[in-house]
């Protein structure tokens, strides 16, 4: 059976509206303008910024408005009550296994957030298996946690393909271990130079799509 990676966040969900939903709830919650939410979002940069970091940002601009508890939860949960998995996702993701695919979510993370997020949407019921990085030791591009990935389900990565929206994390790390993948673009553009994706997607149903239709079985 060949296997097949997934990121999670921005891949197979739109972690970045779910945020922008909590978010919304948090400045509306606590009497703040509803125009800081861009600010916010500018701030937490896709999830790239180093959660204590956002954390004192918030802090330093609401004061004692807001309590570091209230902070604190809601870069805990990350939006992970507001996440949503489309169904054309849900589909390719059924076909997938259909066609022989065993699927599992790689993801960089805090544990318990993925966890929520993957439960939320009913992943847990259309992949096989998952990883996330704060559980493994080991953050994508690593190695190591696209071999924990493999192993979590007892296959090897050899034949593995790897979809993901994260340049960096996911197509690096897929490229620096041979593995053929797929970009999620997100309407952005590729800026890489020393890497290229193999092929390139504009979400991840159609990502998956072209690996069920372009794999060598």
């Amino acid at each position: 059976m060949p296997l097949l990676l997934l990121d999670l966040d921005n891949t197979l969900i739109d972690r970045d509206a779910a945020f922008r939903a909590a978010v919304a709830d948090f400045l509306a919650q606590h009497g703040l303008p509803g125009s800081d939410l861009a600010w916010v979002m500018a701030c937490d940069g896709g999830g790239y910024t180093a959660r204590h970091e956002v954390a004192a940002a918030l802090s330093h601009r609401y004061g004692a408005a807001v309590s570091s508890t209230a902070v604190r939860d809601l870069l805990d949960t990350g939006g992970a009550d507001h996440v949503v998995l489309s169904g054309a996702c849900r589909e390719a993701l059924r076909e997938a296994r259909a066609a022989g695919w065993t699927c599992v979510i790689v993801t960089n993370g805090p544990t318990a957030q993925q966890e929520t997020k993957i439960r939320n949407t009913g992943l847990d019921r259309l992949v096989q298996g998952w990883v996330i990085s704060e559980a493994v030791g080991c953050k994508k591009p690593a190695p190591e946690i696209f071999e924990a990935a493999a192993a979590t389900v007892s296959m090897p990565l050899t034949g593995a393909w790897v979809v993901g929206d994260s340049p960096h994390g996911d197509i690096v790390g897929a490229s620096r271990l041979g593995l053929p993948n797929v970009w999620v673009t997100r309407g952005l553009s590729w800026s890489l130079e020393s890497y290229e994706p193999t092929h390139v997607a504009h979400d991840a149903a159609s990502a998956i799509g072209h690996v069920l239709r372009n794999a060598a079985r």
